[in-house]
């Protein structure tokens, strides 16, 4: 799929939250810039999150309250080799049965993600973002 504009991305993130189903576990893939926030702020809309989401870059993880008790949850592990404490709050967001976990930059956390997860891998091309789920 190409996506063209932020707009398009905003939107994709929303009409992907239809089929989400809970627990969910997203990882996004991509360059720093590709447009992973965005595709989140999107999916938020879709899931009913009042709240305005904003990247994690920096506190590492935010969590976004969702209308069925759960938690939208985003992480960005890129300043982050090793996960250390943060593996602990993972393992816990990703018990709840009601949580949405999104991802970013999951490389040092891979073992610890459940098999069962969706990979949303986006590339700057010619045309705009070429999104693979």
């Amino acid at each position: 799929m190409n996506i063209r504009s932020e707009q398009e991305m905003l939107s994709f993130g929303r009409e992907f939250a239809k089929g989400v189903t809970y627990p969910y576990v997203i990882e996004l893939i991509g360059d720093v810039g590709a447009g992973k926030t965005t595709f989140v702020r999107g999916l938020a809309e879709g899931l009913g999150v009042k709240e305005q989401v904003t990247s994690p870059s920096f506190m590492i993880s935010k969590s976004y309250a969702l209308p069925n008790g759960g938690y939208l949850v985003h992480y960005d592990f890129y300043r982050l080799p090793e996960p250390g404490i943060m593996q602990d709050d993972l393992a816990e967001n990703l018990k709840n049965p009601n949580n949405i976990v999104v991802i970013e930059w999951g490389e040092s956390i891979a073992e610890f993600l459940p098999k069962e997860h969706v990979k949303i891998e986006i590339k700057y091309t010619e045309e705009g973002r070429e999104v693979t789920i």
